[in-house]
């Protein structure tokens, strides 16, 4: 199943639309490989090789997505394809990076509190429930210079947001209403088409490259993070990301089904 477009890039929502519902089947198929892996290990299980077949998923999908920033950054950030549940949690076109820590330690307590009984007997469940005390002390700094990266990223974004009304803006604006006062309501002609497409063209530069460092805090994030776990606890980490972002999805249509038939 190709994932990229043939020429490798993507031009519009419905390119872009067809790549992402063609990832969520890939992922979906991983999610199968890794819960038969992480339950039912054979001696042929190779799990180094399962997960760096999963992180090759995400690394084709910010690839694609690159691509398609540079094309139309607003198409990214509105992401249409999506349901209203997964963009209200959306930060800058895409999951919080500082939430996969919080995956993490809930998957882990949750794996700690269903196998206490077994773990009182000494027995080693190489899962999230046995996080190490040195994983975990470079978890807790990978952790603290992610949020201050996710900070940064975030002063970027506020401060794109204010220059929607810097001098520049509303000069533009005051311009367009006094020329459609003066033209009986008629706010376009060729120059002022250009100003306004040249102006808004930079503010979308802006937002390009901020959503790129946005995504590679997100995929730095998540490779950071496997790098630390062992490949078994890696596995399981990776199912709990998959079924998250697929079960809010999952939700999200069905809220939006049931508004339609309501």
């Amino acid at each position: 199943m190709a994932l990229a477009l043939e020429n490798g890039t993507v031009l519009d929502r419905k390119n872009f639309e067809e790549f992402y519902i063609r990832w969520k089947e890939k992922q979906n198929l991983h999610l199968h490989d890794l819960i038969t892996t992480a339950t039912k290990p054979s001696p042929s299980s190779s799990f180094p090789a399962l997960v760096d077949r999963v992180i090759s998923h995400y690394e084709e999908y910010y690839r694609v997505k690159s691509k398609s920033i540079k094309t139309d950054v607003l198409l990214i950030l509105s992401a249409p394809w999506k349901t209203g549940l997964e963009v209200a949690f959306n930060w800058v076109g895409g999951w919080r990076p500082s939430a996969a820590f919080h995956l993490l330690y809930s998957k882990s307590g949750l794996q700690l509190e269903a196998k206490l009984s077994e773990l009182t007997k000494g027995v080693d469940m190489g899962d999230l429930s046995d996080l190490s005390s040195a994983q975990l002390s470079r978890m807790d700094k990978l952790q603290r210079i992610t949020i201050q990266q996710e900070r940064e990223i975030s002063e970027k974004v506020a401060k794109r947001q204010e220059r929607a009304a810097d001098w520049e803006m509303v000069e533009l604006s005051h311009d367009v209403s006094e020329l459609a006062r003066t033209q009986g309501g008629q706010s376009n002609n060729s120059k002022m088409a250009r100003a306004v497409d040249s102006t808004l063209k930079h503010k979308e530069k802006d937002l390009q490259l901020v959503v790129q460092s946005a995504d590679n805090l997100r995929l730095k994030t998540l490779k950071s993070i496997v790098d630390i776990l062992s490949p078994i606890q890696a596995v399981h980490f990776l199912i709990a990301a998959a079924e998250l972002h697929l079960r809010i999805h999952d939700w999200g249509k069905v809220k939006e089904e049931r508004k339609t038939s309501s």
